[in-house]
């Protein structure tokens, strides 16, 4: 894994291979089941730049990043206006100086690669617009402990073709999933994100699916998946959105109309009453906070790898 991984940037699902993909998970699972991490950060310092809003990513990341020994340092939009105060490239080179990488949750994929390329150091992707790379590590992980699989599985995704949904279709062919993409019409993922997670497609059966009928995604589907309608930035179609997504709640009829053991996910934070009612996210078929407690233990898994010659030994 060390040997893989240490030193390089986690920008996407894509930048995986599936060896890469299952040896971080297996990693993870270690670590969630006991094993001593180590502290691979003794005496390191990592650069946390958050320019959105955090709760799970950030209290994880710090917490993983302490659990190895070294110290995070969050940076929020009034310390460094990246772009205004300072250009990109700019604040890429100042923190390599001091730090030895960075987790970056910044609107703007353009200057999340802008970072990457200014920095020697390792730079991990903590969501942009057009991907939540951690996010899916950690639903990864989620499916194959209440699955059993991660090959093969059958996960529903409800919702807008938002970033969370860009890297389930990246996910989908990197990990062999069967995904099925339940949008309104005009909601769907972009067509250059489709093409472009396709030509990840290896030797496994990955395939996504993209339909506005809701019933063909729930056939035979081992997991629901849903996201908010209106992520951050588009308030002001939050109306709009309300109206369009309604048909596509996930509430106890929708689950009642899938397989008896399908499980329900949302990446969180959850809108209650609009994209998911109490009934489901609080009910038998959820798997939603294990999931977000995984964000802790594939970030721990993805920190190690990336940053420790010892993680084969975890």
């Amino acid at each position: 894994m060390a040997s893989r991984l240490r030193g390089r940037d986690f920008l996407a699902i894509g930048d995986l291979d599936p060896g890469d993909l299952s040896e971080l998970l297996g990693l993870a699972a270690r670590l969630k089941a006991g094993e001593d991490p180590g502290t691979a950060l003794s005496r390191q310092s990592i650069a946390m730049v958050f320019l959105r809003p955090s709760n799970r990513t950030r209290v994880s990341f710090e917490a993983a990043i302490s659990r190895l020994g070294g110290h995070p340092i969050a940076l929020f939009d009034r310390e460094i206006e990246i772009g205004r105060r300072e250009s990109v490239s700019d604040v890429g080179r100042i923190l390599d100086r001091f730090v030895s990488g960075l987790v970056a949750r910044i609107p703007s994929d353009r200057d999340l690669r802008g970072l990457a390329r200014a920095m020697e150091g390792p730079v991990i992707n903590a969501m942009t617009d057009l991907g939540h790379p951690c996010q899916i590590l950690a639903d990864c992980l989620t499916v194959q402990e209440a699955v059993g699989r991660l090959e093969g599985a059958r996960i529903t995704f409800v919702g807008d073709g938002n970033n969370v949904c860009n890297s389930w279709v990246e996910a989908a062919y990197v990990a062999g999933l069967d995904l099925r993409v339940v949008t309104p019409p005009g909601y769907g993922p972009e067509p250059g994100v489709l093409a472009s997670a396709a030509g990840l497609a290896g030797p496994g059966t990955g395939q996504v699916l993209v339909t506005n009928d809701l019933d063909q995604g729930l056939t035979d589907t081992d997991v629901i998946y849903t996201d908010v309608w209106t992520s951050m930035g588009q308030e002001d179609q939050h109306e709009d959105r309300r109206q369009d997504f309604g048909p596509y709640q996930i509430n106890e009829a929708v689950v009642g109309r899938a397989p008896s053991g399908v499980r329900v996910m949302h990446c969180l934070p959850a809108h209650r009453g609009e994209e998911i009612t109490d009934g489901v996210i609080d009910g038998p078929h959820s798997i939603v906070f294990d999931q977000a407690e995984n964000r802790y233990w594939v970030q721990l898994a993805l920190l190690l790898a990336v940053f420790s010659d010892s993680g084969d030994q975890a």
